[in-house]
């Protein structure tokens, strides 16, 4: 039964990670007043990018090379951040439908830079720890995790503590409640924008990158599986805070892998596809929510998805 536990948090904790990663950029993005859908199509971009330099420098570089995957899947996923932000923080685009847009590239984009890595193999991560204890049947379920799992709990509570102790963080927010009043006082409303979207779109990238290079280290074409969407909904499900983030990522994370256990309990009186539907479920009664936050009086910045339209 301990086994089975220890299993069960290690996997929770391994499908977890990614939308863990998107989510938190997704919420700098969204507390400076963007609302960027892109998250899907940035997350596979991400992940052929950080596939295709660790499979090419892997004889060269070894142990390092992952890592050099990882940045350049950072770098993949800020990049495309920045089509949205040109198209719509400079060209005045409708935000909504240029993050379905982004979806729709990077879809497209990824499926074609992959076709010619299907198949193959890359090295895995080093462990951050010794053997004895990541590979320890019990010591497992705190040290026998891929580096970027650790690398995203940081990330949160880094978020967290920027968004709400600093300077920066204040007045990042400033511009998402109030972008004519910030600019007003001399705020650079659009250059803090910009400077939000592409740390989202970075670890939208990173996020992309852990699904190619530590869940399953292979490509294959749309691996994320609509996990963009449950990242996007995890930011209304945690209210826009950092501190409930990580409590709703780890929620999705265990209604991931209810199908699995299920089935592994016996516990299977319903049809597999409803356990494995679940987590999509809950992502559009948390996106309906969104859409009734008027309503509801929830605490999304005020200036959230609205185009920045200087008086001056």
């Amino acid at each position: 039964m301990l086994t089975f536990i220890i299993d069960a948090l290690v996997t929770v904790v391994g499908v977890t990670t990614p939308i863990l990663l998107a989510a938190t950029g997704e919420l700098v993005v969204e507390k400076s007043g963007v609302l960027n859908l892109g998250i899907e199509g940035m997350m596979l971009i991400g992940a052929v990018t950080g596939f295709a330099v660790a499979l090419t420098y892997g004889d060269n570089m070894g142990a390092l090379a992952p890592w050099l995957g990882v940045l350049c899947a950072a770098l993949a996923g800020a990049a495309s951040s920045m089509l949205f932000a040109v198209l719509v923080l400079t060209l005045g685009s409708n935000q909504v439908a240029t993050g379905l847009a982004l979806t729709i590239f990077g879809i497209g984009l990824s499926s074609l830079v992959g076709a010619g890595y299907v198949g193959a193999v890359i090295p895995p991560f080093d462990s951050l720890f010794p053997d004895s204890l990541a590979g320890d049947p019990l010591w497992r379920v705190v040290f026998g995790y891929s580096p970027l799992v650790y690398f995203a709990l940081i990330m949160v509570f880094a978020v967290g503590w920027f968004l709400n102790r600093t300077r920066a963080g204040l007045i990042l927010r400033a511009v998402g409640e109030n972008d004519i009043s910030a600019h007003s006082i001399g705020y650079p409303v659009i250059a803090i924008r910009y400077a939000a979207i592409a740390f989202g779109g970075a670890l939208a990238g990173i996020g992309g990158c852990y699904f190619s290079m530590v869940i399953t280290p292979m490509w294959a074409e749309q691996m994320t599986a609509g996990r963009g969407w449950i990242a996007l909904a995890l930011v209304v499900f945690a209210g826009w805070r950092a501190g409930r983030l990580l409590a709703g990522a780890y929620f999705f994370g265990i209604l991931m892998t209810l199908e699995l256990y299920a089935k592994a309990s016996g516990f299977s009186f319903l049809p597999s596809q409803f356990w494995a539907s679940m987590p999509y479920i809950m992502a559009v009664a948390v996106l309906a929510f969104m859409s009734a936050r008027d309503v509801t009086g929830s605490e999304a910045p005020a200036c959230l998805g609205r185009p920045f339209l200087p008086s001056t």
